[in-house]
């Protein structure tokens, strides 16, 4: 059964060609496949703060979900401000179901300040060779993300721009959505 009506999500695959319709500013943030920490870090030159705004269990939204194919259940939400100078210049909402965070991968719930990039992007945490899914997203204000933002960063204005990926911890999945904050623009992409 066709549903006509069915809300699209706002998430489109980096390989459909979606990238190209970003403003040329943002492509090199949105395409790049490494630690969006270290990126960034390499740009400004000095260490980034993390800034904790959420980090607890919750239950996923409706996009989140398919995401996961509706198999997930449980999960933690971890919502994070990348700062520098006391400036968010990125919002990192990463959902980390309840079974990637067990066993070997318990070190993910005591991250504390550290940036969840310093698990992924390490040799222990031994992600998949293969290339993780990427999606790339223009929030409006009516996106549950751009909502979640407004809350930590007065005068945003929309449109926003996001890319969301599919990370594997040992095997495990992890989604990390990263949220590009106006100030970001200040920095050249490395």
């Amino acid at each position: 059964m066709i549903h006509r009506y069915r809300r699209r999500s706002a998430w489109n695959r980096v390989g459909s060609g979606e990238i190209h319709g970003a403003p040329r500013e943002w492509q090199p943030w949105l395409s790049d496949t490494g630690s969006l920490t270290q990126k960034i870090e390499k740009a400004i030159g000095q260490k980034l703060e993390v800034q904790v705004l959420r980090d607890c269990p919750q239950t996923l939204n409706s996009d989140e979900s398919r995401y996961f194919h509706f198999r997930i259940r449980r999960c933690r939400v971890r919502e994070v401000l990348l700062c520098f100078n006391g400036t968010p210049l990125v919002m990192a909402h990463s959902v980390i179901p309840t079974l990637s965070s067990s066993g070997s991968n318990h070190p993910i719930l005591r991250l504390g300040k550290k940036p969840l990039g310093a698990v992924l992007f390490t040799k222990e945490g031994k992600r998949s060779k293969s290339k993780a899914p990427r999606d790339i997203a223009r929030l409006d204000k009516q996106s549950p993300l751009w909502k979640k933002c407004s809350k930590n960063y007065s005068g945003l204005s929309s449109p926003l721009w996001a890319r969301r990926t599919l990370y594997q911890l040992k095997g495990h999945p992890i989604l990390v959505n990263e949220i590009f904050l106006p100030e970001l623009l200040r920095y050249p992409a490395a």
